[in-house]
């Protein structure tokens, strides 16, 4: 390999959403609201689930690490695209695209597999109600949170390394504007068959997996709900699963937007849009699905509001 190819990188350069700069100030404002809405609502929803004493169920367990991770791989991309967006500054140490590569791959790998124990979830609620407490136990919730971050943090570290221990060239600028393993593969001088077919069987088994275990959850769903008499029971079971269910479509339509889409329909425009879609504004609209769809949430949410307002009341009275 020549000198060229062995050049040491100190650090990337992200094209960024836009190069037209009349567009990044009202991009950054868009962006900067999506990311508070989100940064909000999901830190919301954690603390919420964690001390309102009503939402202390399996479901609003696994709701919370669904809001933690929307949260982390948010973060993870979110603040370097703005910064980006306000300073027009592209440039990205090598080692934080290393970081980022990493923590996005692993909150994002841990949303997929925390979605399905979800769906796992609400088939047992609905199909084996007066077994739930049962089977739904808490040595089980928190084996089907701790097995995902578990898996996630040793793919993440796995494709992270295997990328980074790889000799890239001098051309140093990303067609994204966050690191991700694609782009940073078409960076590389060595050879990049090993690390696709690693990221190609990784992201195929997790997909389909986890697709797996939705459609067959939401299927013994449906069969169990159409066999109910009453429309009473039937609705309730609907509203029961209805906000998991509009958040796997979203989830899973903008995933399978991106990659089964064919080669000949790719733009880089097209894919950092739906990339947008799913790494700020998914998490932005998770919360808000739960939020305004669930009346549990609601009402725990009006009566912390009003708590807070009371004791803010009494705090300011004492001041005065």
């Amino acid at each position: 390999m020549d000198n060229h190819n062995l050049t040491m990188l100190n650090e990337f350069i992200l094209m960024g959403i836009t190069d037209l700069p009349e567009l990044q100030a009202p991009l950054f404002g868009l962006f900067l609201i999506v990311y508070t809405v989100s940064l909000v609502g999901n830190l919301g929803l954690i603390i919420l689930t964690k001390i309102d004493s009503r939402l202390q169920t399996p479901m609003y367990f696994f709701l919370r690490h669904l809001a933690f991770t929307d949260l982390g791989y948010s973060t993870t991309v979110g603040p370097k695209m703005l910064v980006n967006l306000a300073v027009n500054q592209h440039a990205i140490s090598y080692n934080w695209c290393a970081t980022q590569l990493t923590f996005f791959n692993m909150f994002i790998t841990s949303e997929i597999c925390i979605l399905s124990a979800m769906a796992y979830d609400r088939y047992v609620a609905i199909c084996n109600p007066l077994l739930y407490t049962v089977i739904m136990s808490q040595r089980l919730c928190h084996l089907l949170v701790t097995m995902p971050y578990v898996y996630s943090v040793f793919l993440c570290l796995l494709i992270t390394t295997k990328i980074f221990i790889s000799s890239f060239c001098g051309y140093n600028v990303i067609r994204h504007f966050y690191c991700d393993s694609l782009p940073l593969i078409s960076l590389l001088c060595s050879d990049t068959h090993e690390i696709k077919l690693i990221i190609l069987s990784f992201a195929a088994f997790n997909l389909v997996s986890s697709l797996l275990i939705v459609l067959v959850s939401y299927i013994l769903i449906l069969v169990a709900i159409l066999r109910m008499n009453s429309a009473e029971g039937r609705h309730k079971a609907f509203s029961t699963c209805g906000s998991h269910l509009m958040v796997i479509v979203i989830f899973y339509g903008t995933l399978f937007f991106m990659y089964v889409q064919p080669k000949s329909s790719h733009s880089f425009d097209t894919d950092k849009m739906a990339s947008l879609f799913y790494t700020l504004v998914i998490p932005m609209l998770n919360p808000l699905i739960y939020s305004l769809r669930n009346k549990e949430v609601k009402n725990a949410l009006t009566k912390t509001w009003s708590m807070c307002a009371n004791i803010l009341l009494k705090i300011h009275c004492k001041i005065w």
